[in-house]
């Protein structure tokens, strides 16, 4: 016998697909072990999130900086770090081509000597161009740059 008789009940308040449109009814029917072992919810009616992601482009609903960073591939860039707690170097700045970035990550050649950085984007603290950069924002229909 559980000493918590209620558990499990009522936990129709929250509701994770609320983001995709999805609705849940107060009896939709979530697997639940009967005796020990780890509950993980598995919705019967769970709604796909839907995307119109084309492979190659960049999702139309996001502007990160991994995805700017993307669209500048081949660019070189200025890039500020600061590296928190370290006595040799407490900021850095790489220099080098753009060749890849992930959400995380960000990987620069240096063009004089062929060294190659991986950057954690946690320490990231800006970038620079040394020309007009490529940015496409999707609420805007297209970005004209400052001059």
């Amino acid at each position: 016998m559980s000493n918590y008789p209620n558990y499990g009940q009522g936990y129709n308040q929250y509701n994770p697909y609320s983001q995709y449109g999805g609705q849940q009814s107060q009896g939709q029917n979530f697997n639940m072990p009967q005796s020990g072992g780890n509950y993980i919810p598995s919705p019967t009616n769970a709604p796909a999130p839907s995307s119109q992601n084309v492979p190659g482009m960049l999702p139309m609903e996001e502007s990160y900086i991994e995805n700017i960073l993307r669209l500048n591939k081949g660019k070189v860039a200025t890039v500020y770090a600061t590296f928190e707690n370290n006595k040799e170097w407490n900021a850095k700045v790489f220099k080098g081509i753009i060749e890849a970035a992930g959400r995380d990550h960000l990987i620069l050649t240096d063009p004089q000597t062929g060294m190659r950085y991986l950057i954690p984007m946690i320490y990231l603290d800006y970038i620079t161009f040394d020309e007009e950069i490529e940015y496409e924002y999707p609420y805007a229909q297209g970005y004209t740059p400052r001059r």
